[in-house]
């Protein structure tokens, strides 16, 4: 014999009474399949993100940022002078714009030439002079042969040969190298080596390289003549100006042009 137990009996009532809806939509949820389930939640958040979107977002009809083309110019409208001041005292207040209308430096003077010129004018910087590693004196200058004898070798060594002998004694050489004690110098017709230091000297003489020229009494071709010097003779160097030098010699003293005489720079002034 079966007994019915109160237990028993209520679940018997609870399981004729008529199913309520959130069981039964329970039931259908599990019953779908796993691309379904995945489906509709998909569509659910694309819902709500569209509904909680910004107002400003793009709508599925407008282009997108990357196909956005630039703009149109648009051309301002003319300004009263009331309205004109008061922009300019605007961007002026701004630093940004301030730093942008501010004009640019400009550029550093070098040099200048003579105060007394009408303009201003920038002169080019003058060129670098090079010093010889010993005795840090420029490099070209000119010497002269101290004797009346200095032996000219191929190195700078008594062990190297002697090519020639310089024997005009005061002749203007032109030193262009630096070893040591010894010299390499030229003379003017760009023959030369190696000589020793003692051989030379400071004292500073020219070359007359013309047939004949006159020595003047000023540095003027109009001056009176004072003497005539031929070519070959050496003449010792005094002061220099812009194309012309006096020199003496024999006893004479006067002004020729530089272009006369081998030993010195036409750019180069003695006092």
């Amino acid at each position: 014999m079966v007994y019915i137990t109160p237990s028993f009996r209520r679940a018997v009532r609870c399981a004729q009474r008529p199913r309520n809806v959130h069981h039964d939509d329970q039931s259908r949820w599990r019953r779908l399949s796993p691309a379904m389930k995945a489906g509709i939640v998909v569509s659910g958040l694309a819902v709500t993100a569209m509904v909680f979107s910004p107002s400003h977002a793009l709508s599925n009809n407008q282009p997108t940022p990357a196909k956005v083309s630039a703009p149109a110019p648009v051309r301002a409208a003319p300004q009263t002078p009331v309205a004109a001041e008061a922009a300019a005292a605007a961007a002026v207040t701004d630093p940004a714009m301030d730093a942008a209308l501010r004009p640019a430096p400009r550029p550093p003077v070098i040099a200048s030439v003579a105060a007394n010129g009408p303009m201003a004018q920038i002169a080019t910087p003058a060129t670098e002079v090079q010093r010889g590693p010993v005795t840090r004196l420029p490099i070209p200058r000119y010497v002269s042969l101290k004797g009346g004898e200095g032996n000219v070798r191929r190195g700078p060594s008594l062990s190297h040969r002697i090519d020639w002998v310089f024997r005009h004694a005061g002749m203007p050489l032109r030193v262009v190298g630096e070893f040591g004690h010894w010299r390499r110098v030229e003379d003017r017709d760009g023959a030369g080596g190696w000589v020793h230091y003692q051989l030379l000297s400071g004292v500073r003489t020219a070359i007359i390289q013309q047939d004949t020229v006159e020595l003047r009494a000023r540095p003027d071709l109009n001056a009176g003549i004072i003497a005539m010097a031929e070519g070959g003779a050496i003449v010792k160097l005094g002061e220099c100006e812009a194309g012309w030098c006096r020199v003496s010699g024999s006893g004479a003293k006067g002004w020729l042009p530089k272009a006369a005489i081998w030993g010195i720079d036409m750019a180069e002034l003695r006092d």
